[in-house]
């Protein structure tokens, strides 16, 4: 069985762990099957314009190939890592020769995928337009400007679209690896990687990049941490934004901006938020069934919950469902790439 080649694209001030993070993850999928007395499902190659010593923002750097012909590249998959500068254009990573080598690359690829800012050099060569894509969330509001065509969605850990990947900021790069890991070799496989790197194969609260929570737990007796408190036990009713500012005794005015300052958000989209996290937690749980989760959770109907799930997480909830929820199906044994489910 030939190894799917993986080759990681670095360059001058690329973030270490945008790099290291993906290529722990698919060595480790390498001693697992090894350990199995299973054929090694991956080749590792990190490449970089020039090749030699490449150094990172953290001050350490790592010997990298040189890039080789796009068309060696064919059947690989391509991960670009994040790095600084990016955002602002001021990076090596945006040279016109690398943007074209990662463009022409891409024609070859079974796919091609980014972490962090790296999305900033796929959109450069023109890879995302008309398509859904995600960065780090501080940079979010800059992909989407600097080029329109994207779908920016800020709040997702990854996101697939066809055969490109992107994925949220540097740690994130771990989540999109075991997920490749486990479309090549299944979820067993995945699993197990997870579980030698002890980290989470899914992140609790599923694909969003932070939640409300965490936003409220910042500042719990700010407005939008009271708002959090009281709107959480009435997601399934209809609140106002009249009644809203009501309950934390504000005008609708103040509530609207000292929300903005505090998080960015409105109220509706707050009681979005909430309501999507609660869905997420609910379709995550063993007997689940989407009508429910959509009732329970104060979306009222699988229409309502669908749009609201095509619209903020850019999939369905069923599929949601389907990678993050706990079943009992049968799943698929590391075999290497391509093994079909038990």
């Amino acid at each position: 069985m030939t190894p799917i080649p993986i080759w990681l694209l670095v360059y001058p001030g690329f973030l270490l762990l945008d790099a290291s993070g993906p290529a722990q993850v698919f060595s480790s999928a390498n001693d697992e099957a090894r350990d199995a007395g299973l054929p090694e499902p991956y080749a590792i190659h990190l490449t970089a314009p020039g090749g030699g010593m490449v150094a990172s923002t953290a001050g350490l750097a790592l010997q990298a190939e040189a890039l080789p012909e796009p068309a060696a590249l064919a059947g690989a998959t391509l991960l670009v890592a994040g790095g600084r500068g990016l955002e602002s254009g001021a990076s090596a990573a945006l040279a016109p020769a690398v943007v074209d080598w990662v463009a022409q690359a891409a024609r070859h690829t079974a796919r091609c995928g980014s972490v962090c800012t790296g999305a900033f050099v796929l959109a450069r060569a023109g890879l995302l337009d008309g398509r859904r894509a995600v960065t780090h969330w501080q940079d979010a509001a800059a992909l989407q400007a600097q080029h329109p065509a994207i779908t920016v969605q800020d709040d997702a850990i990854y996101i697939r679209d066809g055969a490109l990947y992107t994925s949220a900021g540097i740690a994130a790069g771990i989540d999109l690896a075991l997920a490749l890991v486990e479309e090549d070799c299944g979820r067993v496989a995945g699993l197990a990687v997870a579980k030698r790197l002890v980290v989470f194969f899914r992140r609790p609260g599923g694909q969003r990049q932070f939640s409300s929570e965490l936003l409220a737990q910042a500042d719990p007796q700010g407005l939008h941490g009271q708002l959090t408190a009281w709107l959480r036990p009435r997601l399934q009713q209809q609140p106002d934004v009249e009644q809203m500012a009501a309950a934390l005794a504000v005008s609708v005015r103040t509530l609207h901006r000292r929300l903005r300052q505090e998080a960015g958000i409105s109220p509706a989209q707050l009681l979005l938020r909430l309501r999507m996290e609660a869905a997420c937690a609910l379709l995550e749980q063993p007997g689940m069934t989407v009508k429910r989760a959509a009732r329970q959770s104060g979306f009222g109907s699988e229409y309502n919950l669908r749009r609201a799930f095509a619209a903020q997480l850019g999939v369905a909830p069923s599929d949601y469902q389907a990678r993050f929820g706990v079943t009992h199906a049968g799943i698929r044994q590391m075999a290497g790439p391509g093994t079909a489910a038990e």
